[in-house]
């Protein structure tokens, strides 16, 4: 089993910057692709953005699209989600997710995090 731990969540002003964490044990996590998903309050739960698991190929949702960057660092076992020019629209949960495979899959992730809440006001 994974373990995925995210933090860095907090409530922010539009326009500012913030960046999330998350760490991983339990596996391997250089074997790993990697995804950050997110979901607002009584809506359903969406793809934000993945990473492969040697960190060469990167995907996003168009709705973030050159505002967050995803990056990890295999040595510290961790992944990172950049979140510039925050919008009141990007508030939600934020849960990172693991997947064993060599690809850079937006579905079917096998293990989840907790979630951190970001909260973005006006």
């Amino acid at each position: 089993q994974v373990q995925l731990v995210e933090s860095g969540g907090g409530l922010v002003q539009a326009g500012v910057s913030l960046r999330l964490s998350c760490a991983a044990s339990g596996r391997t996590f250089s074997t790993y692709a990697m995804g950050w998903f997110r979901q607002a309050p009584g809506k359903e739960r969406e793809f934000v953005a993945a990473i492969s698991w040697n960190g060469g190929r990167r995907s996003y949702a168009d709705s973030v699209k050159g505002r967050f960057t995803i990056s990890r660092d295999n040595a510290k076992n961790t992944v990172y989600l950049q979140m510039n020019s925050l919008k009141p629209e990007d508030t939600a949960v934020y849960y990172c997710a693991a997947r064993a495979s060599i690809m850079l899959p937006t579905t079917n992730y096998d293990y989840w995090g907790q979630g951190t809440q970001v909260t973005v006001s006006s």
